[in-house]
């Protein structure tokens, strides 16, 4: 099954006289949508535009894989547990809060900064002690592995025409970062989405160049 989800029919939100666009994916604050809680692990996939100088104050999160992808500009991440850093296009960031974490996320580059930031579940882990991870210059193809969530992370840049294989498992998270895809009948456009179920045999062919973030999830019992 492939449920396709357009990047026009997000929930907007953010704070716009602040500099924050936020396009949520999920139920997300006032946007509550019972039917739209999470897809396996996976609970929000927003997709973050900061003006310059603009950012989110600290605050805290519990019990949550934060994995952030920067798609342009710099983002200066700074935590409770003594991280600070910035994270460029190409780098991958994960901050597990575990039993508890406060953070802040801002833009103090020059340029405007858009990240693509996805929160997932702790499959059965609960508390602990926080952890902070950032891989620089990811690797087009390299698995990154959430084992609190139950998940893995796939890059996926394509050229035009180039093809390759959705894992076989029984949730799978596709977001289009940039350029188009096709997985079967669908095409998918930057900001589109598609949530599969018991994929099998199913292939991403880009549109022109593509890149996507692809997530490989068990059954959605396991991700509670």
């Amino acid at each position: 099954m492939i449920d396709v989800c357009r990047g026009a029919e997000r929930y907007r939100g953010g704070d716009a006289e602040a500099g924050i666009e936020t396009l949520h994916a999920f139920s997300f604050g006032p946007h509550f949508d019972p039917d739209n809680l999470r897809f396996g692990a996976l609970i929000a996939c927003n997709e973050e535009h900061l003006a310059v100088g603009a950012g989110f104050d600290e605050h805290p999160h519990r019990d949550t894989e934060i994995v952030t992808w920067v798609v342009e500009g710099e983002l200066t991440h700074r935590d409770s547990t003594g991280h600070e850093t910035t994270v460029r296009p190409g780098d991958l960031q994960r901050l597990s809060s575990a039993g508890g974490v406060r953070h802040i996320e801002r833009n103090d580059g020059a340029l405007p900064l858009r990240f693509v930031q996805m929160w997932l579940t702790s499959a059965g882990h609960v508390g602990g002690e926080p952890e902070y991870d950032v891989v620089r210059g990811i690797a087009d193809g390299t698995p990154y592995a959430v084992p609190r969530a139950g998940a893995m992370l796939h890059l996926r840049r394509l050229a035009d025409g180039e093809r390759t294989a959705v894992p076989d498992v029984a949730r799978v998270y596709v977001h289009v970062v940039r350029g188009a895809v096709r997985i079967g009948e669908w095409r998918l456009d930057a900001g589109d989405a598609a949530r599969i179920a018991d994929a099998e045999g199913l292939e991403l062919t880009a549109a022109g160049r593509a890149e996507c973030l692809v997530w490989e999830m068990g059954p959605e019992e396991t991700s509670v």
